[in-house]
């Protein structure tokens, strides 16, 4: 994990938002690089002044969904066959798929919403969402709403920290759970108010 750390830190030094769109599309694809570190580092060097916080920004939401729209492709036309063939040249975790299907199985396209932050889930969501054929206007939607806050909160904590960017590799994991948390709490503070005005 450190090794890699550092190679992404070295890569978003080197080529700036074109690193951090390129790792954030590999992260989306089911390359499992941590979003974690992509990010935070990308607003640490916006920080520094060697790229735009809001181009890092952007460049980290097109690269996820970029990435994601390759995953819903793949399980669409390729599906589990595909997978189980070539998946592990690819660091494909299975567990982690599974995982990922069965939310979707159980709480359907909201999944895609929701999943963005999720840990290990958010990497792997995109692929039973092209396997059950979602509707592609609805996924683009869905993960684009999912995605800006995770990564504008990621970078904004890295520009924030500045100097102190060693503590976001040492919490990075915390902070995952931290955003998941504050995300699930709010789409079901959503899903419970329209759930009530329909009722009425």
């Amino acid at each position: 994990m450190h090794n890699l750390s550092v190679f992404l830190e070295h890569a978003i030094t080197q080529y700036g938002i074109y690193a951090v769109f390129l790792a954030m599309l590999l992260e989306s694809a089911c390359i499992p690089l941590p979003s974690e570190v992509i990010m935070p580092f990308a607003g640490f060097e916006a920080w520094l002044g060697h790229v735009s916080f809001w181009e890092a920004v952007i460049a980290g939401i097109l690269g996820n969904l970029a990435g994601s729209l390759i995953a819903y492709a793949v399980g669409k036309w390729g599906g589990r066959p595909l997978l189980a063939r070539y998946g592990k040249y690819i660091f494909f975790s299975e567990k982690h798929f599974n995982s990922a299907e069965k939310w979707f199985s159980r709480y359907g396209s909201i999944t895609v919403l929701i999943g963005r932050i999720l840990p290990a889930i958010r990497t792997f969501i995109s692929l039973p969402a092209g396997i059950a054929k979602m509707n592609i206007g609805r996924f683009v939607i869905f993960t684009i709403i999912g995605t800006i806050p995770w990564v504008y909160i990621l970078a904004e904590v890295g520009f924030q920290l500045g100097k102190n960017w060693s503590t976001i590799d040492l919490h990075s994991h915390a902070l995952t759970y931290i955003f998941a948390i504050i995300l699930i709490l709010s789409v079901v503070g959503f899903w419970i108010k329209n759930r009530q005005s329909s009722s009425r």
